[in-house]
């Protein structure tokens, strides 16, 4: 059977906020007026095309003082206390909402019943929990803290122990997967027999969430070696207008490049189920940038070390080949020199060399010239904006809750971050490899692109689980 639960709760508590962001869907609707909730609907959890969850939204309590009295009444004399309520409540307008809401708990689905934490426990709230206690069917109580006030959750958690087997404090509008993946692990607590199912769901989102992170470093991947051969060419009408048609080509170049990025963030926000609100990001983040802005490359690119590193690696990479003509009697010399030139070279031409044209490997031809091309890049330092960028992009999908909808308010979960700053030796190595690889076979190629797709894997879930 799959597990099944009703999200319940006072109108306006945030109950199909809770909903959305634990069933990851963005479709359920939820407004600000209360009662907006008429009838239950169910949201299934797919994954690998198998339900595996439900959650079922239901209408706000109406009229819980009535509701209490009729079905104290009918638990001393029914053998099934909710149903008979509900066919009583069936020809009572006033109790339309209150029938409806049990029917998925008459139906056998345990509850997760949302209160807002921000405010104090009121009778009318007591009320519901007993109407939830008597129905006798597995329950958790989470408190929607939307606004940060905890002045009442011990009061909240006080009666939550009188009615409840288990409850949780959980922000429907910040949660991360991690919070929800913890959510899932509680509710498996709540009642015995429904152990095994639950732990089989919670496997399932597990597995299915370590699929999204392979699918997301190959997308990123796609995203880098596209960028990374991509180039655009024009021809110099007259020789007074080398600069502005260097100028337009870089403008065309950018724009290829945003595009490709474009597509990759649709990508990612497909694969992890936002479906509705497009390129909804912090106000102040680099992402709004154009990926050739110079703040992208102070902030993004490879820190001085770093470049001495690259450098190293590929002027070492250069010399091992010279050793090995040598059959080792070079006693690698070479690879020492070769190394040490590489990184000098590397520090020397970024700092001395004009900027984005260095960078980007854009030529700067004779006057005499009629074709100017910008691309493939010859510089490392794009592939690693580009790769911070998708990063700080990623970590921005995890983390917005499916749940939120305050896109005017929203701010970065953590600030712009240059997540590679800290990477080592061999991740270093691993990203140099790559790059040089666009220049060699294709077996070269796809060898370098399977290591870097399995080293974002590692990126990736290091960011998830922060």
């Amino acid at each position: 059977m799959i597990p099944e639960f009703a999200i319940m709760g006072h109108p306006n508590e945030g109950k199909s906020s809770v909903l959305s962001t634990l069933a990851e869907d963005d479709s359920v609707r939820i407004s600000d007026t209360p009662g907006e909730t008429r009838e239950c609907r169910t949201f299934p959890v797919v994954i690998d095309s198998r339900e595996v969850l439900r959650f079922t939204d239901t209408p706000g309590f109406q009229n819980p003082g009535r509701v209490l009295v009729e079905l104290r009444r009918m638990v001393e004399t029914e053998s099934d206390p909710l149903a008979a309520f509900r066919t009583f409540a069936q020809e009572i307008p006033e109790l339309h909402d209150d029938r409806e809401l049990l029917a998925p708990v008459s139906a056998g689905a345990g509850i997760i019943y949302v209160v807002d934490g921000s405010r104090p426990v009121r009778r009318v709230d007591r009320t519901e929990m007993e109407i939830l206690r008597l129905t006798g069917k597995p329950r958790m109580a989470i408190i929607n803290c939307k606004d940060g006030v905890t002045e009442y959750l011990e009061g909240w958690k006080l009666e939550f122990r009188k009615n409840f087997n288990s409850s949780r404090i959980f922000n429907a509008h910040r949660a991360s997967w991690a919070e929800r993946i913890s959510l899932l692990e509680a509710l498996k607590s709540i009642d015995q027999d429904w152990q095994p199912a639950l732990g089989e769901v919670v496997k399932a989102f597990r597995r299915d969430w370590a699929e999204r992170n392979e699918q997301s470093a190959a997308i990123i991947v796609e995203l880098l070696s596209t960028c990374l051969r991509l180039e655009v060419s024009g021809k110099i009408l007259e020789e007074n207008r080398l600069e502005s048609t260097r100028k337009k080509l870089l403008e065309k170049y950018g724009r290829k490049l945003t595009a490709e990025e474009h597509l990759a963030q649709s990508r990612l926000r497909a694969l992890y189920k936002h479906n509705i609100f497009n390129y909804q990001l912090p106000p102040h983040s680099l992402l709004h940038s154009d990926i050739l802005d110079e703040r992208n490359w102070e902030l993004l690119g490879l820190s001085k070390s770093q470049l001495m590193l690259t450098g190293a690696l590929g002027g070492a990479a250069a010399g091992l080949g010279l050793d090995a003509m040598t059959l080792g009697s070079s006693f690698g010399l070479f690879a020492t020199v070769g190394g040490l030139l590489g990184g000098i070279g590397a520090i020397w031409g970024s700092e001395n060399l004009a900027g984005q044209k260095k960078i980007l490997g854009i030529p700067l031809p004779s006057l005499a010239s009629e074709q100017l091309q910008i691309g493939p890049v010859k510089e490392i330092n794009l592939l690693f904006i580009l790769l911070n960028r998708a990063l700080l992009y990623y970590r921005h999908i995890i983390n917005w809750a499916h749940g939120r909808r305050d896109y005017e308010k929203m701010q970065e979960n953590g600030a712009d971050e240059n997540f590679t700053r800290d990477w080592g030796k061999e991740r270093m190595s691993v990203c140099r490899d790559f790059f040089a690889a666009h220049g060699g076979s294709e077996q070269k190629l796809k060898d370098a692109e399977e290591k870097m797709r399995r080293l974002l894997v590692k990126a990736l879930t290091e960011i998830g689980d922060q």
